[in-house]
């Protein structure tokens, strides 16, 4: 079960690193666009911004599914890394709905984005085994 719940804290980091490419091709293709004389109205949209809103979905469930791994598996602090990665989630997501009545607030979502990334990251770091105990001696009492 380690390996799985470092797989997907991985999976998590990995998405997390797709999503910020994806709405970074999503402006510049607005940009070339609207440059191109295309309305950029209510109705329109591009890969990259597709891409960001079904993936955002997929973490999310990435997300759930690693707080039910870290209950079966026996990482040091698993649970509470993996809570953590399911609350910024639910951050990301509030702050993805408000931001678009309040767009300064983006800001937030670009950077909780990264948040998820580092914990998510840091978790399955975590879950590796320490290769140094084998080597070390064994403790005396």
């Amino acid at each position: 079960m380690r390996n799985v719940y470092r797989v997907t804290g991985m999976l998590i980091a990995l998405a997390v690193v797709l999503q910020i490419a994806s709405i970074a091709m999503a402006g510049f293709t607005v940009a070339k666009d609207a440059g191109d004389g295309a309305a950029i109205g209510a109705d329109y949209s591009n890969f990259g911004q597709s891409y960001h809103s079904i993936a955002g979905t997929a973490i999310g469930l990435l997300a759930l599914v690693f707080l039910i791994v870290s209950f079966l598996t026996d990482v040091p602090r698993g649970r509470v890394l993996a809570a953590i990665v399911l609350g910024l989630v639910v951050v990301q997501f509030l702050l993805a709905v408000v931001s678009f009545g309040v767009p300064a607030l983006g800001i937030l979502h670009g950077v909780n984005g990264l948040a998820i990334a580092a914990v998510a990251s840091m978790a399955a770091r975590r879950a590796v085994p320490d290769q140094a105990a084998p080597n070390q001696p064994a403790a005396s009492v």
